[in-house]
């Protein structure tokens, strides 16, 4: 029997989608080292983690429904920030964690035996 594919729920838009097609964020530090949302595309860090898709779109609904806040139930003083999400979502496309630059290579026909 094949495991099924992970499934995450997007915490901008609200849909269903696989969990390598999202980006995983978590409570972490800003550079003033206060409480922040956090981009953690690995999926290693330690904490609640909650999915979003990479775009501005999916972004931006989460910040207006404060989301972020309440998926990563944060119960701190103020808001969280979350402009390193902001910054890696509308920054250079990003490869999904489980992928190689071997498979990247695969995608583009480029060969290692050049």
């Amino acid at each position: 029997m094949v495991a099924s594919e992970p499934v995450r729920t997007c915490v901008g838009c609200r849909s269903r989608a696989a969990k390598r097609e999202l980006v995983r964020v978590t409570v972490g530090s800003d550079a003033h080292g206060r409480p922040a949302v956090v981009p953690d595309p690995q999926g290693t860090a330690p904490g609640r983690g909650a999915h979003l898709h990479p775009t501005t779109e999916c972004y931006e609904l989460a910040v207006r429904k404060k989301a972020f806040g309440r998926a990563l139930r944060w119960s701190g003083p103020g808001g969280l920030e979350s402009v390193a999400v902001r910054e890696y979502v509308t920054g250079p496309p990003h490869a999904a964690p489980h992928e190689t630059q071997t498979d990247h290579q695969r995608e583009e026909g480029w060969s290692s035996s050049s």
